[in-house]
């Protein structure tokens, strides 16, 4: 008949309790992505220009800065939902699912710091390397 009690199913809760969250999670990091996103889009056309020393210029300010980690974290958080989705329905076997789980979670957060670390370094020194 299914997981759990009757009223178990209509509050979401399966037998891991664990509900709709990550749904909630994956549409929450969405819409953050596209704000900011579209904010990253009219603060790029509000610039003169794209040169290297305007944008290194431009991302030393904490108000770009801050949102531009921001935006790394949810886009990274955001993919790593979504592809632990499609991992976990599409990959039959057990060994090779944690082992791709494992290799996206070790991505997602190395692009995540990577990209943090060069805005921030950007941000505090103004120097690219």
């Amino acid at each position: 008949m299914g997981s759990g009690t009757n009223i178990g199913r209509v509050r979401g809760l399966g037998s891991a309790h664990e509900g709709a969250h990550h749904w909630i999670v994956q549409r929450v990091t969405a819409v953050s992505n596209l704000f900011l996103v579209l904010w990253l889009v009219f603060s790029l056309i509000r610039l003169p220009n794209l040169s290297h020393e305007l944008m290194v210029e431009w991302l030393s300010s904490p108000l770009v800065a801050v949102p531009m980690i921001l935006m790394l974290i949810s886009i990274f958080w955001h993919l790593r939902l979504g592809l632990q989705v499609l991992i976990e329905d599409y990959v039959e076997d057990h060994g090779v699912k944690f082992g791709l789980i494992v290799l996206l979670n070790f991505f997602a957060i190395g692009g995540a710091s990577l990209g943090i670390f060069s805005v921030a370094k950007i941000a505090f020194t103004g120097v690219v390397a």
